[in-house]
């Protein structure tokens, strides 16, 4: 820990590690709650691993035609693929009335094997592919900072601009309907903005393991918290902690820092859980139930 403070003054990518983990927990903070009302977890953790597909298309392209679509980068990739991954999803949630745990699990597999298959016919080792996949908050660069930035803007401008409705649509869809919004409309929303988020939790912890980052921190703030403002702010503050603590303990040593705040989230995120379940049973314990105290 120690080593971290020491070394923050001569290592840059130690100030963008930190920066990028704090500008994606806006991001998680802003989608999350929203994510874990509808209860679409598993649903986002599709247009997270389709995601590498995007990945995988960029760096095919690259690879054998360097001339044509060099300037691709595979942070567009994989946005598109999640953008236009979240537009099927919300068109077949309503169109089927839910989306099939089969097709969840097609498009899933789909999009990891695509994007894994065209990085092993791309000649040399593709670390760009590795980085999404897992993640790498040590070595984040400027140009990436300020994707993020954008990322980070447009979602809280559409998070601002939708907030009741979209309230409404997690909440109650029929209620949405009600007050002349398609629940359609809506999904696209949802799940554009899901689609935003995984895109920059992919640069802190990786595609693999972001739907963890994305939905913990709303889980562990949303037992405390009634309506939805609070449990953005809390859900952004609590992602904050979560990407910036464990990293700065785990410095210097052979532990991964990207491993280390998914494994804070779930540590974080059962504390809160088995607290709650031993308080409740401490409770019952020492005040009677109504029955019993209508027969004393």
């Amino acid at each position: 820990m120690f080593a971290y403070f020491r070394d923050f003054a001569h290592n840059p990518f130690l100030l963008t590690g930190l920066l990028a983990g704090l500008l994606a927990s806006v991001a998680c903070g802003a989608v999350g709650p929203f994510v874990l009302s509808r209860r679409v977890v598993l649903l986002s953790g599709a247009i997270a691993h389709a995601a590498v597909g995007g990945v995988g298309i960029v760096i095919f392209l690259n690879g054998y035609f360097p001339d044509v679509f060099g300037w691709l980068d595979p942070i567009l990739g994989a946005m598109l693929v999640a953008v236009a991954c979240a537009v099927v999803i919300a068109v077949g949630e309503q169109r089927l009335g839910g989306m099939p745990e089969t097709l969840i699990g097609a498009m899933w597999a789909f999009g990891m094997s695509l994007g894994v298959l065209l990085a092993k016919l791309t000649p040399g080792y593709q670390t760009q592919l590795m980085n999404f996949l897992f993640g790498n908050i040590s070595y984040v660069s400027w140009s990436q900072l300020r994707m993020l930035l954008v990322l980070d803007g447009v979602i809280l401008s559409v998070v601002l601009l939708f907030h009741k409705q979209l309230v409404a649509f997690c909440l109650d869809p029929e209620q949405a309907q009600l007050q002349g919004v398609s629940p359609t409309f809506l999904g696209i929303i949802l799940f554009g903005l899901t689609a935003l988020a995984v895109v920059a939790l992919a640069q802190v912890v990786g595609l693999v393991m972001v739907i963890t980052l994305l939905a913990l921190p709303a889980a562990t703030v949303a037992p405390f918290l009634k309506r939805f403002g609070p449990m953005i702010f809390w859900s952004m503050v609590l992602a904050a902690v979560l990407t910036t603590v464990p990293r700065i303990l785990v410095y210097g040593t052979f532990l991964s820092a990207e491993s280390s705040i998914v494994l804070a989230a779930v540590l974080c995120y059962l504390g809160v859980l088995t607290g709650r379940v031993l308080l409740s049973k401490l409770l019952s314990r020492l005040l009677p139930s109504p029955t019993e105290t209508s027969l004393v």
